[in-house]
């Protein structure tokens, strides 16, 4: 989307549309850190969480991580005091090369170590292998029992039933939360 921009803006054309995406685009960025603020009643309830992160290439089968929305939350997770366990199967040394070393974030060699000692899984890639764990064994791996689900991977009615709570972009609060609220 940017290269079209610039390319727009070297020809003399002003690409309002694009922009507007663009807009979209990083606005979207934020949303999975909105909805993990809004079930832990804030940003500084994230202090001392510890988040799976599943995925962290711009899209499944590359290791690209320029645009990626997996780097906007990191950001955001390490700005309110949690820590990462992240693992995608092709971006490990892209993150290495982006993050170095850093005592919140670590990276793992497959999705299952990413949940040891976990509160909470977010997926951000929708590559293959994530989509269709064993949801009563993550609620049982999963000390607060919640998924945020960056590409609406699973079917909100079955996460629930295996007594996760769960929040997919565009599907609004888990209903699981709703019957406790």
């Amino acid at each position: 989307m940017q290269a079209l921009a610039r390319t727009a803006q070297q020809h003399g054309v002003t690409p309002r549309l694009l922009g507007a995406v663009e807009a979209v685009n990083a606005a979207q960025k934020q949303h999975l850190f909105t909805l993990m603020t809004r079930h832990y009643g804030g940003a500084e309830s994230l202090r001392g969480k510890t988040v799976a992160l599943w995925g962290l290439a711009f899209k499944p089968n590359t290791d690209d991580m320029r645009e990626a929305s997996s780097r906007a939350l990191l950001a955001q997770l390490w700005e309110a005091g949690a820590r990462v366990q992240a693992f995608d199967p092709e971006a490990m040394g892209e993150a290495r090369r982006l993050f170095g070393a850093r005592e919140d974030l670590q990276l793992c060699d497959s999705a299952q170590a990413a949940l040891q000692g976990a509160d909470a899984l977010v997926v951000v890639t929708e590559w293959k292998q994530f989509r269709s764990p064993d949801f009563a064994q993550l609620r049982t791996q999963l000390a607060d029992a919640v998924i945020f689900d960056g590409r609406n991977l699973y079917a909100p009615a079955e996460v629930e039933a295996a007594g996760i709570a769960y929040y997919g972009i565009g599907r609004g609060r888990s209903l699981r939360r709703e019957a406790l609220a």
